[in-house]
């Protein structure tokens, strides 16, 4: 995934422990944040609640992915209870082709900002 976005040109940071990725992102500033659900030490629906919370945070477009069907209908489902907090949350299922989710982040970084 890193390797075909960096071939697109985007600047790919990368955590490997959810527990920085809050503090991390509210430094960076990212254009987009893809997050996986299953980080490890900590989950990535809590990072993405923590994001939407914080008003520096909030408005960065997060593609969440992960295997987990369960995982991926309860955020679908945090985004249809809360369609305005989550707004420019996007769920991708795996397996998925790198072209599809390289479509997404083109279509995302490119969206207006509400």
């Amino acid at each position: 995934m890193r390797r075909v976005l960096e071939d697109e040109q985007y600047q790919v940071s990368i955590l490997q422990e959810g527990r920085d990725a809050f503090i991390r992102v509210k430094t960076q500033l990212p254009d987009l944040l893809i997050l996986d659900l299953r980080l490890g030490d900590i989950s990535g629906q809590e990072v993405l609640k923590q994001l939407k919370d914080d008003c520096v945070t909030a408005d960065i477009p997060v593609i969440v992915y992960t295997a987990a069907v369960l995982e991926a209908e309860e955020v679908n489902q945090l985004i249809s209870d809360d369609p305005e907090r989550y707004q420019g949350v996007h769920v991708v299922q795996k397996p998925f082709e790198l072209e599809s989710l390289l479509t997404l982040v083109q279509q995302v970084v490119n969206e207006p900002v509400s």
